[in-house]
């Protein structure tokens, strides 16, 4: 049997702990967890919508900053801080498991990749792929609706390889899987850093992060249009299908 400590410590790992598959009998009954029945409840069955990370409360006006709770301005997000809290580290950047180099094994993960150990999505590491390996498709990596959705199907098929780490699964992420991206704490960009507790820098664990929109593959009400997020300032926004946006492959999740 397990204790409730190890049931605990295994749910709030995010699914990075060492799996449990075997147990020994306690020769006495535990002692204090100091973990309630709820605390495990809680953990194992959480509101799935995630914290947004904003932590301070504002006014209406620029560069306004206010103690949390807000006199005259109540109820904030930041006051409430509402969701399920983001793991320490937010991101694990991947290595190849076994040595092999060849990133084929059955549920490997390797290097240029990144697991969100919130959402359990991978990302690509180099957020502008396109422009870092294959410059001859599109300069500067900004390309249309339907361009993003081919170059990702080319990653998978083989005629992009340099952009897919190893793996063939890989998908233009919808827009709520890029949205999941954002800390809403912070901006230029509002992506956070690999422990989840800063503002995202070069390294820190992507690479190439554009303070810009970046296509999703959820068609917008109005057919013409795809939704988008802007990783500068964290917001959603849709466009036409022509015009130009960057491109940042997904893979997992459910």
């Amino acid at each position: 049997m397990y204790t409730l400590e190890q049931i605990y410590d295994r749910l709030t790992s995010q699914g990075n702990a060492t799996k449990m598959t075997t147990f020994t009998e306690p020769a006495s009954g535990p002692g204090s967890t100091l973990h309630t029945l709820d605390d495990i409840y809680d953990l194992a069955w959480p509101a799935r919508v995630p914290k947004t990370g904003q932590t301070k409360c504002y006014t209406n006006t620029a560069n306004s900053e206010v103690n949390c709770p807000a006199a005259g301005w109540p109820g904030q997000d930041g006051d409430h801080q509402k969701g399920v809290a983001w793991p320490n580290p937010r991101f694990t950047a991947n290595v190849d498991n076994n040595g092999d180099g060849d990133c084929t094994d059955p549920g490997e993960t390797c290097d240029g990749t990144v697991t969100d150990n919130l959402t359990g999505l991978i990302w690509l590491k180099d957020a502008n792929c396109i422009m870092t390996q294959y410059p001859g498709f599109d300069a500067d990596g900004k390309v249309t609706w339907q361009q993003a959705l081919q170059f990702v199907a080319g990653i998978d098929a083989g005629t992009y390889p340099n952009c897919g780490a190893g793996q063939t699964d890989w998908r233009l992420p919808n827009v709520r899987e890029l949205q999941s991206l954002i800390h809403h704490g912070v901006y230029g960009p509002a992506v956070p850093n690999t422990a989840g507790t800063g503002k995202w820098v070069e390294g820190d664990p992507f690479t190439g992060v554009q303070l810009d929109f970046y296509w999703s593959s959820t068609s917008a009400f109005i057919s013409s249009q795809a939704g988008l997020v802007n990783l500068n300032f964290g917001i959603g926004f849709s466009d036409t299908k022509e015009s130009d946006y960057y491109v940042w492959p997904v893979r997992g999740g459910e």
